[in-house]
């Protein structure tokens, strides 16, 4: 029987987790047309105030994101991944939601990320939550073809807000 997907706190060393990250890295790899990412260890995720979330179904995970903390007030939103085969099912913006929610009780007044300009539907995700361009910053600054954003944290909004 098949059920819907809820969404998970997973470890960043779990084996399906790992796989899901690899996936997105390799995925953007193909993309750019390059072996240029950033440096990126998931266990800066099992630090205090940093989370990661996973959409599962059946014991399988269909998509991933994290929060990485910068300092008490700021954490990145990282590892935004939606299994191709199950795109367009809303998934992304169930995570993104869960992670804003989590960001928020964990005290944070802004979350900030990095997407890339061919990732049309990331940067439509992230715009729509309420995500504004800012300067590049730090491993990004001066990066030809990455975006930077942030979201200063308020009360949640919810979808028909939006």
């Amino acid at each position: 029987m098949t059920t819907a997907p809820t969404i998970v706190a997973v470890q960043p060393s779990d084996p399906r987790a790992v796989f899901l990250m690899n996936a997105q890295q390799q995925e953007l790899r193909g993309m750019y047309q390059d072996n240029i990412t950033e440096p990126f260890d998931p266990a800066v995720l099992l630090g205090d105030g940093s989370l990661l979330l996973a959409a599962e179904q059946n014991g399988d995970l269909l998509a991933c994101g994290a929060l990485k903390r910068w300092d008490a007030t700021t954490a990145e939103l990282k590892r935004m991944y939606t299994r191709p085969e199950v795109r367009g099912q809303g998934l992304a913006w169930a995570l993104l939601e869960r992670l804003l929610d989590a960001g928020r009780a964990l005290g944070y007044a802004r979350l900030v990320l990095e997407t890339g300009v061919l990732q049309v539907e990331a940067i439509r995700l992230y715009q729509r939550a309420g995500f504004v361009r800012i300067p590049n910053y730090g491993y990004y600054a001066g990066v030809e073809g990455s975006l930077c954003f942030e979201l200063r944290l308020g009360a949640p909004a919810t979808l028909d807000s939006r």
